[in-house]
Formats: structure tokens, sequence, C-alpha cells
């Protein structure tokens, strides 16, 4: 079927831009307050939303399910990724390092939800750790310019990054799948604004400086990030097993390189395009069907 393969492209280059954005953002409002006001924007578009569609609320212990889930895909995942950026990590590097979420969730799917992963789903996964692996190589051990020249710090935030998105994950499919999507993003919205006011109210001065550019980013962020890309994710995971969802993120990072190639001139070589032809290749194989026998 179509959708089969268009939703899961559709949300490969939704999820990519993410970072791009980020990087038109930053300039204009530290990280913790720009995620605030992208969380505030997106909630007010979701609950005009949820009134229109007259949806079901969960109950409390729901609730508290999808509050977790909320801090560990967006609290963690979007606060690490800003300050790695922040910090001067370049966004193609920073998707390559969250890039590498399909090996994490997938050891975690199999220790906590107990999912079944095949010889042909672990050799794809390596695959695409390898993939991933020779652009990093490239960017980080090869590279002579400046893009390799970021603080070694950033690479906590972005450690924080890829834990927080492969746990919520797993979290999400094991407690949030029987929830609406758009209550239960709404939910997960609403617990990580908390977590980035806390944030931006105990470490940063608030201070936002609405250039043009700022504005355009967060109308894309908020739009087709925020409610965009993670209504899809979250509909793939309801779908899908947790591993063969977050194989997916094999694929944003050669996405996000073409795009930031595009805005940022930051340039790929032979190495880190072989690298993302075979990310795609390992990736094949963990969501392709099994045949039938």
């Amino acid at each position: 079927m179509v959708y089969r393969y268009l939703i899961p492209a559709l949300f490969v280059w939704l999820w990519s831009t993410g970072f791009i954005g980020a990087k038109y953002g930053l300039p204009y409002a530290e990280p913790f307050t720009l995620l605030l006001i992208r969380m505030l924007l997106t909630l007010s578009v979701l609950a005009g939303l949820a009134w229109w569609l007259n949806v079901r609320w969960p109950d409390w212990r729901g609730a508290g399910h999808l509050a977790v889930t909320g801090l560990l895909v967006h609290g963690c995942y979007l606060g690490g990724v800003y300050y790695a950026i922040l910090g001067g990590m370049p966004s193609g590097v920073v998707s390559l390092i969250v890039g590498l979420q399909p090996v994490v969730t997938g050891v975690a799917a199999v220790a906590i939800l107990r999912e079944g992963i095949g010889v042909r789903q672990w050799a794809g996964l390596l695959l695409g750790l390898v993939g991933v692996s020779l652009v990093v190589v490239e960017k980080m051990v090869l590279s002579t310019d400046t893009l390799g020249g970021f603080p070694l710090w950033t690479l906590a935030w972005a450690a924080l990054a890829l834990f927080g998105i492969s746990l919520g994950t797993v979290y999400q499919k094991r407690h949030g799948t029987h929830v609406e999507l758009v209550p239960g993003t709404i939910i997960q919205y609403a617990a990580a604004s908390m977590f980035f006011a806390l944030g931006a109210f105990a470490w940063e001065t608030r201070a936002v400086e609405w250039h043009l550019q700022l504005q355009l980013s967060m109308a894309w962020l908020v739009l087709g990030v925020s409610i965009g890309a993670i209504l899809l994710l979250m509909w793939l995971i309801r779908r899908g097993a947790a591993n063969r969802v977050a194989s997916l993120f094999y694929l944003v990072p050669p996405v996000t390189a073409l795009e930031a190639f595009w805005a940022f001139d930051e340039r790929l070589g032979v190495l880190a395009m072989a690298g993302g032809v075979v990310s795609i290749i390992g990736v094949a194989l963990v969501v392709a069907p099994p045949k039938d026998v």
C-alpha cells in the first residue's frame, strides 16, 4: 500500500527539517526559551484541534505515562539537540549522533518490550550503525575544516538527546498506544513545556529577538515538526514495532546533511555519502515485510 512508504518518507523529511529550523532560530533566542515558546504555540493549535474533534482524554494513570514520554521524547531530546547546536556542533553532526537511536531502541525493545528481532533486522540495524559511523568518522576524524571544532561538552547534550528519544520511543510503545493521538500529544507537550520553563527561568535570560528568520523558523517548527512530524511518529509507533519505527531515524542524518549543505554549506565527502547509502540499505532490511513461507 502507498501509505506504507509515503508516510515514513514524509516523517523522515519533516523530522530532518527540525535540525535546520533549530539552527535558524537559535541566534535569536536561548534553547529552553525558544523551545518553551515553540511548545506553547503548538499547544494552542492542538487545543483548538482537540476542541474541534471533541477528543476523549485519558485517565490520570494514562496521563502520567504520557507525561513521562513527553519529558523523554520532547524534553530531553529537544533540549539536548538545541544545546548541542548552540555549543557549535553542526546540525548535520547532531543528527548523526542521535541517528544512533535505532540501535539503542532495538536493545531497549528487546529488554523491556520483549520484542523479537530477527537476524535480518539485527543485520539492518548494525548496517545502519556502520553507515552513520562512516559519516561521523569523516566529519569528526578525517575533516580538516572547522566543522569538527566543537566543544566536547556538546557531546553530552547530544547523548542526552539520543537516550531521551530512544527510551521515549520504547516507553510510548509500552504505555501510550491506546490513547488518541491529539490528546496524547497535548499531554506530552504540556509536560515538556514545564521542563523547558524550569530550564529557561533557572539558567537563561529569556531574551528573544523577534527577527523575521526566527518567526519563519518558529512557524515551521510548530506546524511542520511539532504537529506534523510528531503526530506521524506517534501513529507509526502505534502501528509498528518500536525497532522498525526507530530504524527510520537512520535516514534522517543523510537527509539532514543534504539540507545542511544547501542551507549552511556543510559539505559531505565520498565517505559520508557512502555512509548514507549504507544506512538506507540497513533501514530497508529492518522495515521490509517478511516473505511468505
